[in-house]
């Protein structure tokens, strides 16, 4: 650890001065004495603390270590050439002036947070009202079709006409079920138009009809269901009329059947179609209320092989059918009950509590005996809890079990009746011959249900169909429960992108006959989708300045609008950005039917879109609270490219959005609180800075980059800013900033921005020689969007966003006052021997600031790019004894002592510049000019640690939840897919084993094989061919440093015996910089840690989530809860297997799968997906 010397305060720098004129090269070789290293072999005997005393005073020795008086003269030399080279060349008392000089060409608006807040909260009520509007249209007029349709027992498919929309892919697939059995007589086939608001084909005369692949669309149940929502056709046209902004509306029917409106072709991935609108999240969200549910899994001796697989796949199934407004815990149990995870009560049913779920999951094993009674009095005490933060509605137990004899009614008569407040929802899992009867009663008397999972088919439809009998309570409370609900932001199955939709639940109003009681089944759920990028829009852009922005949260904190809200998306693999796990993998049986992450809705909380900060904990709360507010803090923020906290000072003022989830927070600096606003009415004076825009000016006045924004409807995007300047270009030739199909506010500020900045090129850059300062450009960057690099050669190495408002030079400055450098990243360098024309270079930029009738303001940062190399040997020389680099080295005789400085020793002494971040800005040494950009500690580990211990910088650690993650590569799976039982020799031996569960579920796994064997084989082109194909969500762990409380010049001792090294820190004056001094090591055992700065994976997504529960973060549930009515019939509460196997036909399919298949061959290559943590 560092042992600090004296402290001493830093000394003021001197008056400023003219910067030095400095040629470009010429590199002069350090003089090392012959004597240089003689004095640390007696110093090495010496205590750490005496050291530096003895090193600052005259000795025998040719060279000691230079005193801090001296230090601080270099760092004031320092300071005074960046300021000299800025005050020539940066131009801010220019620009400032040039303001001031066309004070008449614009306005100074002024943001006032209260009122732009309450506005954009209004605007963004009345979008969603619209929205709720068209969904009770669309509610009741489904009862009511619902109602008058009268149920067909003979009704075919040749009878119902419909648009299949998955027909087109089906017709490609020759494998299809429906090809084969030629039953496309009632399909429709359809004619669609681009249409960019859903940025798809689409028809609008038509709704399209999705059927889940493990549904018959030729049943009974599904004919009719499409025979009376046809007429819903009719209200989509109508609602899309009265409001054309819709976008889709979408009926998920409790069958499993999705209609939308407009038409459009389904997109069916490469794999097996696993959607069902029963498990999207704003289906889950509409069918019922919140839930507290105990999941129970018999793990006894009996469950084993395929059928404790079977029970895996089943809890991760039921977990995906719980949304962030649910609670849960998964225990297993024989004699007694313990939880699977490290979760000891119910916890949000969020991402990441769900995955650490599932990973415990798989590690269940089968042993013991069979013990209800332990489980059952296990989760009634879990949902007894009430000392934890839970849903506080349907609680529930769902246990799954092989079988067994014991009905625990004392178990029930002691927790659950007489009231039965918890629903007992029973599972018999895998072929057994059993009794299934206790399992029957328990279900029956706890007013649940009872269902069977055989095989792997009956997983998806067996873990949801719950959700049915949660919305009995609600069906039955009529109107009450008609309540439109707003859901988390998820990804569209159909191409918008972000969406949020809002939810109304459509019921059964039927009875059974005249005087029998009110059918109390759902009928489904009705959604219409509000694309975020339409919410965006109705929030001001570009008036708050590049560091102001709106936000918005939902009741449980997570973002709806942030401008960190930035998901990987992917569109690869078809519907649900991602293809399924695949048999074989060693994901498969524990989680089969997973897609990637995007089955769950995009959950990032405030506190994880921000720094967290006891400030922004009290603001979350109060949003979600619904209250309104206004706060002034001081804050962390971090920079754009992540390399960066600054500390600032933001407004934030937040309001609630009435009649929905969702509270809506602006945050502006100060020096945002005024904007200008370009007034330019002379068309002349229009046409002359326009003129400045054009390519042909550049030579004269410098490159010219304009911010990519949608200035006009007609604007052809490009990613290309010369060939976006050039549509720009061309569209002006047309249209006059004044049109009204062109955005005023922004051609206006961009046109008077680009003669203003022409203007500073005109006083003050076209007659500097920037070669004599080595300068390599200028710049000038503005909020009305012009970068203006000069001269225009320069902006061939020009690698900043064209959009300052995304430059993180740009939003820097603004929060920083001083000279903000940033180095080149280290990817972007060569090394010194291979640089050519001089094209290295670091950025320095300051932020131009204004004062107009006492209002401040700051619309533009100015800067420069220094040469990397010409700097480096300045550097030297500023930090020396010499005042310029033609006057001699000062040589040091055997007879006189000298103290070292940091061009002559600089094989005895390092001295660097560090930016605020850590990162090396210069170095004395040329040998790490490739090292520039580098975190320090990459290149001295050993002092960048002293550095750190003696509070010069401070870390910050954050989680990045939104990252994408090449998946680790699969181990050695074995002669044959991990997913497939392999029968031993005791197994055929035993004739139970014939009779029951491994030969059924090997029947079934072959007729599963025969009808979707995609998923038994990999395709290894789709898992090699695209990147983005293998990359999944993952949890990124970020470390930013910045600086320190410590703001003076400090001397201090590297403490390490024989290796310890004496150095010098000191932050220069209005700059982001320390200067650093320091003996070179003289061994590398003082190597003992190095700071890392690098993003890492987690592999425990994130923060340990064991912990995270312990204190959960603040959140409110819906406010209303249908868990019961007293009128609820319940007699309908289970069924057995549908279709008992046949031992002749079990023991014959067995026969042929053993002797007469081929094995499948091994995927060679796997895909994986997983769920965004």
């Amino acid at each position: 650890m560092a042992v600090p010397a004296r402290t001493c305060g830093a000394s003021r720098p001197g008056p400023a001065r003219t910067a030095l004129p400095w040629p470009r090269r010429g590199p002069r070789p350090g003089v090392r004495s012959p004597a240089s290293g003689s004095p640390r072999l007696l110093l090495l005997f010496l205590p750490p603390l005496l050291l530096l005393p003895l090193l600052a005073a005259p000795g025998a020795s040719a060279y000691s270590f230079p005193q801090q008086h001296t230090m601080q003269h270099w760092a004031r030399r320092l300071e005074q050439e960046i300021d000299g080279v800025m005050r020539i060349f940066g131009g801010v008392q220019q620009l400032q002036e040039i303001y001031k000089d066309n004070r008449n060409l614009f306005e100074v608006q002024e943001n006032e947070p209260q009122k732009l807040v309450e506005k954009v909260a209004g605007d963004i009520e009345s979008l969603l009202d619209r929205k709720v509007q068209a969904l009770k249209r669309l509610a009741d007029a489904a009862e009511n079709f619902q109602k008058a349709h009268r149920w067909q027992d003979n009704i075919k498919e040749e009878d119902i006409v419909y648009y299949d929309a998955k027909a087109d892919a089906e017709l490609d697939d020759p494998e299809s079920e429906d090809v084969e059995r030629g039953s496309k007589a009632s399909t429709l086939r359809l004619d669609f138009i681009e249409d960019a608001n859903f940025k798809n084909k689409v028809n609008y005369s038509y709704t399209a009809v999705q059927i889940p692949t493990d549904i018959y669309k030729g049943s009974t149940i599904i004919l009719n269901e499409l025979n009376w929502t046809e007429a819903l056709e009719n209200v989509f046209t109508e609602n899309r009329r009265q409001d054309p902004t819709l976008l889709w509306q979408v009926f998920g029917s409790a069958t499993g059947v999705t209609r939308y409106y407009p038409a459009t072709p389904w997109r069916a991935p490469k794999k097996i179609d696993l959607y069902d609108v029963r498990r999207r999240p704003w289906y889950i969200q509409g069918a019922s209320s919140p839930k507290d549910m105990v999941i129970i899994v018999d793990v006894s001796g009996s469950v084993s092989g395929l059928t404790l697989k079977l029970m895996k796949t089943s809890v991760c199934e039921m977990l995906d059918t719980l949304s962030d407004d649910d609670y849960v815990n998964v225990a297993s149990f024989n004699e007694k009950a313990q939880p699977v995870s490290c979760f000891t009560h119910l916890v949000q049913a969020n991402v990441r509590n769900k995955k650490v779920f599932k990973e415990a999951v798989q590690g269940m094993v089968a042993k013991g005996t069979t013990g209800y009674k332990a489980g059952f009095e296990y989760a009634f005490d879990q949902l007894q809890n009430s000392n934890i933060t839970r849903a506080n509605c349907n609680k529930m137990i769902m246990m799954f079990t092989d079988g067994g004899e014991d009905r625990v009614q004392d178990v029930f008569e002691k927790y659950n009746w007489p009231n039965r407040t918890v629903r007992v929802f029973t599972f018999s899992v895998g072929q057994h011959n059993y009794d299934v009867t206790p399992l029957q009663w328990m279900a029956c008397a706890n007013k649940g249900y009872y269902f069977e999972i055989p095989s792997i088919g009956a997983i998806r439809i067996n873990t949801q169909e719950y959700l049915d009998v949660l919305g009995r309570p609600m069906v039955l409370a009529g109107k009450e429960a008609k309540q439109v609900q707003w859901t988390n932001v998820y990804e569209d199955a159909l191409g918008l992108g972000l969406v949020v939709t809002g939810t109304l639940p459509v019921f059964n109003l039927t009875q059974d006959g005249p005087g029998e009681k009110k059918n109390q089944l759902i009928l489904g759920v009705m959604g219409i989708d509000v694309a975020l990028n339409d919410i965006k829009r109705l929030t001001p852009n570009y008036t708050l300045g590049a560091n102001g922005y709106v936000f918005a949260i939902d009741l449980n904190g997570y973002v709806l609008l942030h401008p960190n809200l930035k998901p990987q998306v992917s569109q690869v693999g078809g519907l649900e950005g991602g293809k399924p796990y695949e048999i074989g993998t060693p994901d498969f049986l524990p989680c089969l039917l997973q897609t990637t992450n995007f089955r769950e809705p995009v959950t990032l909380d405030f506190l994880d879109a921000e720094l967290e900060d006891e400030n922004k904990e009290e603001i979350r709360r109060s949003m979600i609270d619904g209250h309104k507010g206004h706060k002034q803090i001081r804050t962390l923020v971090k920079s754009l490219d992540e390399r960066y906290i600054d500390e600032a000072m933001r407004n934030y003022t937040w309001v609630p959005i009435r009649s929905t989830n969702y509270s809506l927070g602006l945050v502006l600096p100060p020096y945002s609180t005024f904007y200008l606003q370009a007034n330019l009415s002379d068309q002349i004076l229009q046409v002359k800075y326009f003129e400045f825009l054009l390519p042909s000016s550049f030579e004269s006045e410098g490159h010219v980059f304009i911010a990519p924004r949608e200035y006009c409807k007609d604007l052809n995007a490009s990613d290309n800013n010369t060939e976006f300047l050039k549509n720009f270009i061309e569209l002006m030739e047309k249209v006059t900033p004044d049109s009204k199909q062109c955005n005023n506010f922004l051609l206006h500020n961009l046109i008077l921005d680009t003669g203003i900045t022409q203007q500073l090129v005109e006083r003050v850059w076209r007659d500097q020689d920037l070669n004599t300062y080595s300068l390599l450009a200028v710049f000038a960057a503005t909020d009305g969007g012009i970068t203006r690099v000069f001269p225009n050669k320069a902006a061939e190495d020009w690698t900043e966003n064209p959009e300052p408002f995304n430059a993180s030079f740009y939003r820097r400055s603004l929060d920083n006052r001083g000279y903000v450098f940033k180095p080149p990243p280290q990817d972007a360098l060569l090394r010194p021997l291979e640089l050519e024309n001089d094209t290295v270079g670091i950025l320095v930029s300051t932020a131009v600031e204004l004062s107009l009738g006492g209002r401040t303001l700051r619309p533009a940062v100015v800067g420069v790019k220094l040469d990397l190399e010409a700097w480096a040997e300045k550097f030297k020389v500023l930090a020396s004894n010499r005042t310029h680099q033609d006057q001699p080295q000062k040589q040091c005789g055997p007879n006189s002592h000298c103290e070292m400085d940091c061009e002559v020793n600089n094989e005895d002494l390092l001295c660097v510049l560090i930016d605020d971040g850590g990162f090396l800005v210069l170095s004395n040494q040329n040998h790490q000019w490739d090292q520039v950009g580098r975190f320090f500690s990459e290149v001295d580990a050993n002092l960048m640690l002293a550095l750190y211990n003696n509070s010069f910088y401070t870390r910050k650690e954050s989680y990045d939840y939104q990252a994408a993650c090449a998946p680790q590569p699969p181990g050695n799976l074995g002669a044959a897919p991990r997913g497939i039982f392999v029968p031993t020799i005791a197994d055929f031996l035993n004739l139970a084993w014939w009779t029951s569960a491994a030969a059924w579920s090997l029947f079934q796994q072959l007729l599963y094989g025969l009808i979707y064997h995609s998923w038994f084989q990999a395709d290894p082109a789709e898992a090699e061919g695209n990147p983005e194909a293998r990359e999944s969500s993952c949890v990124m762990k970020q470390t930013q440093y910045y600086f320190g409380a410590v703001n003076a010049s400090y001397n201090a001792i590297i403490d390490c015996g024989n290796c310890s090294r004496l150095f010098h820190a000191q932050r220069l004056t209005n700059t982001n910089l320390l200067f650093v001094v320091a003996e070179k090591p003289l061994c590398s055992q003082c190597e003992a840690g190095r700071l890392l700065q690098k993003e890492t994976h987690c592999p425990a997504d994130g923060p340990e989530q064991c912990e995270l529960v312990q204190r959960p973060r603040y959140r409110r549930g819906p406010h209303i809860c249908f868990d019961y009515n007293a009128t609820e019939d319940t007699s309908d509460c289970g069924r057995g297997a549908s279709f008992p196997p046949s031992l002749g036909v079990l023991v014959s399919l067995q026969l042929l799968l053993l002797l007469g298949l081929p094995p499948r061959p091994q995927p060679q290559v796997h895909a994986h997906a997983s769920h965004r943590p």
